[in-house]
């Protein structure tokens, strides 16, 4: 079966890999502009790598939190986890420290561990988080990022405090190669991050007590996992804004194909990922010429009806939450 499931992972890592690279191909040759070598060096590619980048890292990141969680419905982007990086970077920004830099990246990091470690510490019950729980305090850390965020944007005399309008709903619009730099080595240690817990995440989905008696160390695996969500949500987020539902979406689309194993899981939800939000970011600059859609606005449409159907089946296998 192992094997089976190995040469199934194998197959669809290089269909999608292929399909991301000429959709890749395709998003450099298309733009309002013309597709000049400085355009598509320039302006077009570090976009089209900044895409892919965090499409990766959400999608891995809501299969970790999902796994490490026990939690179906859980994302990075409602339970707070966005906000709070969303909220790191502009408290930066404001302090004086430069848009878009390893600095402001590192913020967003603290921001959307500090979010984390309360919504956690809130949904936490008999040592496991509460579904519900678990989203109400996303909720509520969410919309008290966001409360603050606004304040601070709008007190703010900084002009690159003021002029970051899409932090609700996410654009690439001024990805430049030097934002691509500072985001990637979070990301990619983020990713290395997460493939260090694939084997314990399988045993931990046997429920805890059972983990633990076959030598699973939960509370450590736990917090590597969630570690890992923070490198690679949190950056990005700090970067190009909260993109909802990619977290969501894509590893419980891929656990439909290829089953519940984290290791097979987690790789073809990055490659995945970072396909459909490529995918996203080209169709919100280009379906509306000359007009530009924000990209957490085509997720969105794409994620909250899944969200609802994973609603209504969480709480039907669980017989209800009143």
């Amino acid at each position: 079966m192992s094997h089976a499931w190995t040469r199934k992972t194998a197959i669809m890592a290089v269909l999608l890999t292929m399909l991301a690279i000429t959709v890749t191909f395709v998003a450099l040759r298309t733009g309002v502009a013309d597709s000049t070598s400085s355009i598509i060096w320039e302006i077009r590619a570090p976009r089209v790598i900044m895409a892919l980048l965090i499409g990766a890292g959400l999608a891995v990141a809501g299969g970790l939190m999902q796994g490490s969680l026990s939690n179906p419905l859980a994302d990075p982007g409602i339970v707070g986890v966005s906000a709070g990086a969303a909220l790191g970077t502009v408290i930066a920004v404001t302090l004086g420290l430069s848009f878009a830099t390893f600095g402001t990246a590192l913020a967003a990091s603290l921001g959307a561990a500090a979010a984390l470690a309360v919504v956690i510490s809130v949904s936490m019950h008999d040592k496991k988080p509460e579904v519900v729980t678990l989203l109400l305090a996303g909720v509520a850390v969410t919309g008290f990022a966001g409360a603050a965020l606004a304040i601070l944007v709008s007190m703010s005399s900084n002009a690159a405090v003021r002029s970051i309008t899409f932090w609700s709903s996410g654009s690439f619009s001024l990805t430049t190669w030097d934002s691509v730099t500072s985001v990637a080595p979070f990301i990619l240690a983020g990713l290395i991050l997460a493939f260090t817990v694939t084997r314990q995440l399988d045993v931990a989905a046997l429920g805890d007590r059972d983990a633990m008696a076959a030598g699973v160390n939960i509370t450590r695996m736990r917090m590597r996992a969630l570690l890992a969500v923070v490198l690679l949500v949190a950056a990005g987020v700090g970067t190009v804004g909260v993109i909802a539902f990619v977290g969501l979406l894509i590893p419980h689309a891929v656990r439909m194909v290829i089953g519940p194993r984290h290791a097979p899981l987690l790789l073809i939800s990055g490659i995945t990922g970072a396909l459909f939000l490529l995918l996203a970011d080209t169709l919100a600059r280009t379906i509306a010429n000359p007009l530009e859609i924000p990209v957490g606005a085509i997720t969105a449409i794409v994620g909250a009806p899944v969200f609802f159907l994973l609603i209504r089946r969480t709480r039907a296998r669980q017989g209800g939450w009143a």
